[in-house]
């Protein structure tokens, strides 16, 4: 069951607005859209009139001239500008509306009262968590955390990569050249170094995958053997070292279930698909063909050899997911290269007539690449995602040292402000576009980046410390004092727009542009308003009331991108 979200920030003036609009011209509410003016300084709000228009049997800008003249509505002003009727709020009403609502806890949220799976992160096991998993990681989280504010029950899932022949090689791999010494010693770049060796070797040792081969079939068999204790060892190895990423991102999962958690479900799934009517054997192999669909590749669920692939885990992942939580949507936060396996992954699903193939949706995102190219795990040619962490966290070091030597907590406070970097960066581009990781864009502390977030929220928390006083009630100030404000109200009153975009459009970046235009509003504000010592007590707290709605804002957004609000630096 859903509920209507409680109305936020400008979306208040917002309906109001429609509603005059949709008693004027005699059409249904939902034809009304509201754009925001080209020019700021025209309103906060437009109407292009060209699609009611013809039913007023008028020029867009005629009819837009007889609504400026003809329209009352409290605390908005409209005017007409050729064939647009843009809106303003006026400067007291705005200023309590959007002080007063985004001091709510609640602000920017809402309840639609959905399940939502997001399945994000999934790194292999027995490799580093590399620079590319970045973006699944922090979008995925991202994506958590803003329907988790709009009211979702939100299940987070790291689907983790730990089936498949890849098994099969490494097990070959570290029967032939593995160190129990180097493995206690460095144990994922010890694995690494036998996986790319592997794939080194193997052009040259017919050997190798017929052993990888009989391996990943010893993997499958069901019995507990040698390759199975090997495969779960290095499990055990890589879940230490991928936790203690998550735990500096702030990211925990609801279910940690890798691919190996659906085996047992995996003839099942076989059997279903057969009894669907879909599968067909083509060189010994089970395939369904999807050429009905539209897709030219058939999709592969059981090899010649009898193993299973990653396609016959997705799809026992699937149906045991929609049996357990019977979700709203389940979003998969993958990359794009992966996008004909979602396609086809639906397609079958689809074939075999199931409603809640449509609710699942692949959330496509653009690589990362090296200046030197894209990413390989097979050839060695990464950067471990703990080490650019690292070398972010250190360079903020240095520039505290160099500009407030005295920070207490200089190590929190340098851990905060380099991931914040990082997350930053990645979130502030949008989501389908290749990102090049260059250090010296990433490591920016200047411009459009977490850390100029950060210090906004540390100035307003700084101001706030000086007063030695409580924030003062939004009761007891006097709004029409933050006249001055306007662009800042606006700025903020503009963020659960943001946030319901961003989880429309599955795309973070439009919280990220809503908090960058609200800091420099906030920088704006304060710079040319001054909060203490004015001699005025009244004026005082209500720009003491100003700074405190900034500071929350900026704390909420950058908490729903996963960036830390840290209140020095």
């Amino acid at each position: 069951m859903t509920t209507t979200p409680p109305l936020h920030g400008l979306d208040a003036f917002a309906l109001p607005i429609r509603q005059a609009v949709c008693a004027a011209i005699d059409v249904d509410l939902a034809l009304i859209s509201l754009e925001r003016p080209r020019q700021e300084e025209l309103g906060e709000f437009a109407l292009p009139c060209f699609r009611f228009a013809k039913q007023a049997q008028m020029a867009p800008p005629a009819l837009a001239a007889k609504l400026a003249n003809a329209l009352s509505i409290e605390n908005v002003s409209c005017e007409a500008v050729g064939p647009f009727l843009n809106f303003k709020i006026d400067a007291n009403p705005l200023a309590q509306t959007i002080v007063t609502s985004a001091q709510s806890s609640t602000y920017a949220g809402g309840d639609e009262g959905l399940t939502t799976l997001v399945e994000f992160s999934s790194p292999n096991i027995a490799k580093p968590m590399h620079v590319g998993h970045m973006r699944t990681t922090v979008i995925g989280a991202a994506l958590s955390r803003i329907f988790t504010h709009l009211g979702h029950d939100v299940k987070r899932i790291n689907h983790l990569g730990d089936w498949g022949s890849q098994f099969g090689k490494l097990v070959a791999a570290w029967q032939r050249w593995g160190s129990e010494e180097a493995l206690s010693a460095t144990p994922i770049a010890h694995l690494l170094e036998l996986y790319v060796r592997y794939h080194k070797e193997e052009k040259e040792d017919e050997t190798l995958a017929a052993d990888s081969k009989q391996s990943f079939q010893e993997l499958e068999s069901g019995e507990e053997n040698q390759t199975r204790a090997t495969w779960r060892k290095f499990t055990e190895i890589s879940l230490v070292e991928f936790n203690k990423v998550y735990a500096r991102f702030g990211i925990e999962f609801d279910y940690l279930r890798g691919e190996s958690w659906y085996e047992g479900q995996l003839d099942d799934m076989i059997n279903w698909l057969d009894e669907c009517g879909v599968t067909e054997l083509s060189d010994g192999a089970t395939i369904v063909n999807l050429e009905e669909q539209g897709i030219k590749t058939p999709s592969l669920v059981k090899t010649a050899h009898g193993t299973t692939l990653y396609a016959t885990r997705d799809l026992a992942a699937a149906k045991s997911r929609w049996e357990e939580f019977a979700f709203d949507q389940s979003l998969y936060v993958v990359g794009a290269e992966q996008t004909l396996h979602f396609q086809q992954l639906k397609a079958v699903l689809s074939r075999c007539g199931v409603e809640w193939e449509q609710r699942m949706e692949h959330i496509p995102f653009g690589l990362i690449r090296l200046t030197e190219g894209k990413l390989s795990t097979r050839e060695g040619r990464v950067i471990a995602l703990g080490d650019v962490l690292d070398r972010s966290v250190e360079l903020a070091a240095k520039s505290i040292e160099e500009k407030n030597p005295e920070l207490p907590n200089k190590e929190i406070v340098a851990e905060q402000i380099g991931l914040g970097a990082i997350v930053f960066h990645d979130l502030k581009h949008q989501r389908q576009k290749d990102v090049v990781f260059d250090w010296k864009e990433v490591l920016s502390f200047e411009g459009d980046t977490g850390p100029y977030l950060q210090y906004t929220h540390a100035r307003c928390c700084s101001i706030l410390r000086r007063a030695e006083k409580d924030v003062p009630s939004i009761n007891d100030i006097d709004f029409s004092i933050l006249e001055g404000g306007r662009e800042l109200w606006v700025a903020i009153g503009r963020l659960p727009q943001a946030v319901r975009e961003a989880a429309i459009k599955r795309e973070p970046m439009l919280i990220a542009n809503a908090l960058l235009k609200i800091a420099a509003a906030g920088n704006g504000f304060y710079r040319d308003n001054q909060v203490l010592g004015t001699g005025d007590n009244d004026l005082e707290k209500a720009r003491l009331v100003a700074i405190d709605t900034l500071r929350k804002t900026l704390a909420l957004g950058m908490r729903l991108l996963g960036v830390p609000a840290p209140h020095e630096m």
